[in-house]
C-alpha cells in the first residue's frame, strides 16, 4: 500500500532535475549559530517554532500568514529556532520562505523538507539555514549518513528524525547528535506522544539531545515530553493558529526539570 510518506518521496524525486538547474553560489563566510550548543547549555524546554502553512493531514493551517510577521514574532515571544516548511506540493512552502525569515530573524533556523539528495542541502545553506531536517524513515541508513556528512561538511547542524527502533538504528549509524522523534507516523499520520515517552530511553543513551516533535498543544504535553527526557519541542500548527502567541510561548517554556 502506498503510504503518503510514499507519494512524497516520489514528488521530491522528480523535483530534483529542477534544482540541479539552479545556479547560486554559496557565501563561505557565515555567522555560526549552533542550536546544539544552545540545547545543551539551556537549563528551559527549547523550542523550535515551526512556519506552516499547511500540511497532507490538515489541509489548510494558516495560507495566508506572512513568514516575515510570524518569524518575528516567534522570536520575540521565545523562540530558540525556527523552523521553515520548504516543500511546496504538499506543504505550500518554499526556500523564498526561508530566505525571508532568514533575512528577518537572528535564530538558528531549520530548514524542514524531505531531502533526499546532496542538491537539496545546497539550497538550503544558500537559502540561510543553520540546520537541515534528515527523516530516517525517507532514506536507506546508508543514505541518511552520506547526507548527515556531506551537510557537516557544509557546517549545518542535522536535526535527525525518527519514529521506531529501526529509524534509532540510522541514527545511531550517522552518529546524530540531535535527534527528534516524531510522534506523528509519516505514513499514517496518526499522532501519539507515547512515540517519545518509548523511544526516549532509547535515545538518551546515545547521548543525542532529544527533540519531540508533533502534537504538542498544551503544557501537560510539554511535561510528558520532558518526563520522558525531551530537551526541546517543535511546535508548528498550535502557534499557526494561536491567537495569542505570547501567552501561547508562555505556557509551554517550562524550565527543565520543571515536570507537572
Amino acid at each position: 500500500m502506498t503510504t503518503i510518506l510514499d507519494r512524497i518521496i516520489e514528488v521530491k524525486k522528480t523535483e530534483l532535475d529542477q534544482l540541479r538547474s539552479l545556479s547560486f553560489i554559496n557565501d563561505g563566510e557565515r555567522k555560526k549559530r549552533s542550536f546544539i550548543e544552545k540545547i545543551n547549555q539551556a537549563n528551559e524546554m527549547n523550542i523550535i517554532a515551526e512556519f506552516k502553512r499547511a500540511s497532507p493531514s490538515k489541509g489548510d493551517i494558516n495560507p495566508n500568514l506572512n513568514p516575515v510577521e510570524q518569524a518575528q514574532k516567534y522570536a520575540q515571544f521565545g523562540a530558540d529556532a525556527i523552523s521553515v516548511l520548504t516543500d511546496s506540493s504538499f506543504f505550500k512552502g518554499s526556500f523564498a520562505d526561508l530566505q525571508a525569515v532568514r533575512e528577518a530573524v537572528d535564530l538558528p533556523i531549520l530548514c524542514k523538507d524531505f531531502i533526499i539528495d546532496q542538491v537539496q542541502i545546497d539550497i538550503a545553506k544558500f537559502a540561510g539555514a543553520d540546520l537541515i531536517l534528515l527523516i530516517a524513515a525517507a532514506l536507506e541508513g546508508s543514505k541518511l549518513v552520506e547526507l548527515y556528512q556531506y551537510a557537516q561538511s557544509q557546517n549545518l547542524e542535522v536535526l535527525v528524525e525518527i519514529h521506531d527502533e529501526e529509524d534509532l538504528a540510522k541514527a545511531i549509524l550517522a552518529k546524530a547528535q540531535l535527534i527528534g522523534i516524531n510522534n506523528r507516523n509519516l505514513k499514517t499520520f496518526e499522532v501519539s506522544l507515547g512515540t517519545t515517552e518509548n523511544l526516549a530511553p532509547l535515545v538518551t543513551e546515545t547521548g543525542a539531545a532529544l527533540i519531540s516533535e508533533s502534537g504538542i498543544k498544551s503544557i501537560e504535553d510539554v511535561s510528558r515530553v520532558q518526563a520522558a527526557g525531551a530537551r526541546g519541542i517543535l511546535v508548528g500548527e498550535t502557534f499557526m493558529t494561536s491567537d495569542d502567541l505570547k501567552g501561547t510561548f508562555g505556557q509551554l517554556k517550562l524550565p527543565l526539570g520543571a515536570v507537572r
